[in-house]
């Protein structure tokens, strides 16, 4: 029979009402995968709440952690063996679900019942579970308790109530919603010397801005009517402002973020908020009480241009008061459908977690699993340690400015934003963007003067005068690569804005291909549920030929190894090993047979189907002996345009998130961004950058 110790196992049991428990334990998930554990989820018995659907941990933990997590028991149905004596069978119920998870994860993190369900009972289905396991105990306290002879007590309290006979032991207490200023340091000194020998695993504080639920979810929580929807299913609330007096009192409320409550006759207060909202303020929105819609002349406003039309607007027919007393007693735990933001809320979670107590006992594995969560993570890591300075020509651009200010606030790079400094902070602040004082603004026409000389002597072989260069140098990514070109920055990220060809054209011009590289091509970097693939060359190269091929494919491994990820490689094609023929197959077999001869240590095999590559059964059956086939991790296609499709398919069709493209073969690092890039593709993108800077050949 297969038996794990007990320090495998680790039970959350929260101390309090409203601990933030889910939160906590997925957020404690992921802070575990960050670093390499092969972990599983269970969620033994459901929340009543949450009966008829799928248990909102073990959602959320499928979808967003990608962990093995089974179905809880009903509560009602656990209720009931409980109410009739059936414990006993209950607990075997919930060892069975528990077991399942087992095999195959180092750690197994279990999800105790929260006491707002029915104290007692909550309160001895925790005990019975976390006994029933041999699991080690990890008590979930409340921040507003966070003295540590509060800390101590609850301490005691969770050892008489769970380990009387002391063979459970306590792994560490995790602490959430800590107010502002919370001295933790200080309050692990004082359980030190209290000689409390119970690690602080994590002390969360409190984030407002987590807090805020989706627009779409108070519509539907206060039957709210849609005036004018614009963007209510992107928006969130962030705080709500009742507009009770005159306008010149309430207009500098009207904050990013803020949904502005007033009777429906006050057109002053409404044609305000259309005015805020025109200058690229984002509202979450209004809402109209005492049943009065919008007037016939306002709402023609909304066809209007600018802003305007994406506040979205909305009417009650309760009236000012009722309303804002209904939003202030407003649930706010994040929906079911809030994937969005408890990815935001777990993240947030995960980075204030030390896992270290608990990952320090557990054997090495054999081959490190680089889930997404564990690439993520490493990546921003590595980025902070390497301290490059990235080049943003894209600098006013609202997306990029965010993803700079991230940047900055988690160390990953020191950002350099070309732009009018004025135009740059003025979108920052409608944004709601606080830009940190290390954030370089580089005024394009201000500087330029001094890139001239330097871009003329490197394009003197094409004949370029100063005037064309000048000319050139407006624009903002010329710019910056001759600022890379000459050392004064690391990388340059651009593309949000650019097609790939304005990106890439100036560095194949300026910063040339790299020594021993021949050509320029890319990869993208897919977050699989449980895996991290390497795609290329999916964005540069349309036809490559063999040789060009097996130089994308050496490119792709050293990428790969770069990043954590030990390469097997596969050559795709149509046909598997000497099944086919053409010249398409034939292509790919010579480009394998060239990258074997130039690398003979790296694991590579093609021709390879798909499937053959990706499915270890198929890759058997198709490949026997093959190293690479079923198990491949660096996926190279043929040409462009088969890349590119399956990128995309791959990314669209199964929800993948997708790093990239990164460039490879360059002298130094110039990536390029989808025009579609979110701010945390930029952000990873930036990170990437600032590594591969970091990996560069010294000269």
């Amino acid at each position: 029979m297969n038996t794990v110790s007990h320090q495998r196992l680790l039970f959350l049991a929260p101390m309090a009402l409203d601990t933030g428990l889910t939160s906590l334990a997925l957020g404690l998930v992921r802070s575990l995968e960050r670093a390499g554990v092969k972990v599983g989820f269970v969620k033994p018995i459901a929340l009543p709440k949450n009966e008829g659907t799928i248990d909102l941990s073990t959602r959320f933990a499928r979808s967003l952690c990608h962990v093995q997590a089974p179905d809880p028991i009903p509560f009602h149905h656990a209720e009931e063996m409980f109410r009739t004596g059936q414990l006993g069978a209950l607990l075997e119920e919930v060892v069975n679900i528990v077991d399942s998870v087992r095999e195959g994860h180092q750690l197994v993190v279990i999800e105790g019942l929260t006491p707002d369900v029915d104290v007692q009972l909550s309160s001895r289905l925790n005990i019975e579970m976390a006994q029933a396991q041999s699991a080690s105990l990890i008590p979930v306290l409340s921040g507003s308790r966070y003295a540590a002879h509060e800390v101590a007590e609850l301490i005691d309290l969770a050892r008489s109530e769970f380990s009387p006979d002391g063979k459970q032991p306590i792994a560490g207490i995790l602490m959430n919603r800590l107010p502002e200023g919370a001295d933790v340091k200080r309050l692990r000194d004082d359980l030190a010397r209290m000689d409390i020998r119970v690690p602080v695993l994590g002390a969360v504080p409190f984030e407002p801005r987590l807090t805020a639920p989706r627009l779409i979810d108070v519509v539907h929580a206060l039957n709210l009517k849609v005036e004018n929807a614009g963007n209510l299913t992107q928006s969130r609330v962030q705080e709500i402002v009742v507009a009770a007096r005159s306008v010149q009192n309430v207009i500098g409320r009207m904050r990013p973020g803020a949904l502005v409550v007033t009777p429906g006759d006050r057109h002053d207060i409404i044609l305000a908020a259309m005015v805020v909202a025109q200058q690229g303020i984002p509202l979450a929105g209004l809402v109209l009480t005492c049943g009065e819609g919008l007037s016939g002349p306002i709402a023609a406003l909304l066809t209007g241009k600018g802003q305007t039309g994406s506040l979205p607007i909305l009417s009650t027919e309760q009236d000012t008061f009722a309303t804002s007393s209904l939003l202030a007693r407003l649930d706010t735990h994040c929906s079911p459908e809030d994937s969005e933001r408890m990815d935001r809320v777990i993240d947030f979670v995960a980075d204030h977690i030390n896992v270290a107590p608990l990952t320090v006992k557990l054997d090495e594995p054999s081959e490190l699993r680089l889930t997404p969560p564990v690439f993520r993570h490493r990546l921003v890591q590595s980025a902070a340690k390497a301290a490059k300075r990235i080049v943003l020509p894209e600098g006013d651009e609202p997306r990029t400015i965010r993803a700079a200010a991230i940047c900055h606030q988690k160390g990953i790079a020191h950002c350099i934003l070309l732009g009018d400094p004025e135009r740059i902070r003025q979108v920052a602040e409608a944004q709601g963007v606080e830009l940190p004082d290390d954030i370089e603004i580089l005024d394009p026409p201000a500087i330029r003067g001094r890139y001239i000389a330097p871009m003329v002597e490197m394009r003197k072989s094409k004949g370029l005068t100063a005037e064309q260069a000048d000319e050139q140098l407006e624009d903002t990514v010329v710019l910056g690569t001759v600022m890379l070109a000459i050392n004064e920055v690391d990388g340059l990220v651009s593309g949000a804005v650019h097609t790939t060809a304005n990106t890439v054209r100036p560095a194949l011009q300026m910063i040339k291909t790299a020594p021993g590289s021949s050509i320029v091509s890319s990869v993208f970097f897919m977050l699989m549920p449980d895996q991290v693939l390497v795609y290329g060359d999916c964005a540069i190269n349309p036809d490559p030929t063999a040789t060009e091929l097996a130089e994308i494919a050496l490119q792709s491994a050293d990428s790969a190894k770069a990043f954590g990820i030990e390469p097997r490689v596969a050559m795709l094609s149509y046909s598997t090993g000497s099944s086919g023929t053409g010249d398409d197959v034939e292509k790919v077999r010579e480009a394998t047979r060239i990258v074997r001869e130039r690398r003979p240590e790296l694991i590579v095999d093609g021709p390879l189907q798909y499937d053959a590559a990706s499915v270890e059964s198929v890759g058997r059956q198709k490949a026997p002996g093959s190293q690479a086939a079923g198990r491949a991790n660096v996926f190279i296609f043929p040409d462009l345009n088969t890349g590119n499709t399956t990128y995309k398919a791959v990314q669209r069709t199964a929800n993948v998130v997708s790093v990239g493209p990164m460039l490879q073969g360059l002298n130094k690092p110039v990536n390029d961004l989808s025009r579609g890039a979110l701010v945390d593709d930029i952000v990873y993108t930036i990170a990437l950058t600032a590594i591969q800077a970091a990996n560069a050949p010294t000269k």
